[in-house]
């Protein structure tokens, strides 16, 4: 199985939402998104539950619980074995519908310019 390339989405000032977002987190948090974001990277579309799920529009959600604290990385595919992490969240109930369209129209970003809109992770 090849392993899936992937990016981060980098907006136009040059700043990366996700990674800003993982920042601010305790480090056990960022663990554990890093170990969801290296499993996206080994298993791409494969990935199911209760690592990843589908939301909607083409918007995938990563998932990582900590303390009873839910934590969602919205990501997209932009090719075969191609896939942008838009940015991070703390789940209440749902992900919020606002969030949802934040990736969508990411992902038209995407779409229209590859390069400009994304970061590659070391």
């Amino acid at each position: 199985m090849p392993q899936t390339e992937v990016f981060f989405y980098r907006e136009l000032d040059e700043s990366v939402p996700l990674l800003g977002w993982l920042d601010d987190m305790p480090a056990k948090v960022q663990s554990k998104c890093a170990e969801r974001i290296d499993r996206l990277g080994e298993s791409g579309h494969d990935l199911r539950r209760p690592e990843a799920d589908f939301l909607r529009d083409g918007i995938y959600e990563l998932r990582a619980s900590y303390q009873g604290v839910h934590y969602r990385m919205l990501y997209f595919f932009a090719g075969k074995a191609v896939v942008v992490v838009s940015h991070g969240l703390t789940k209440e109930r749902e992900v919020p519908p606002k969030e949802i369209d934040l990736a969508v129209k990411r992902k038209k970003q995407v779409e229209a310019n590859f390069k400009q809109f994304t970061f590659k992770p070391e």
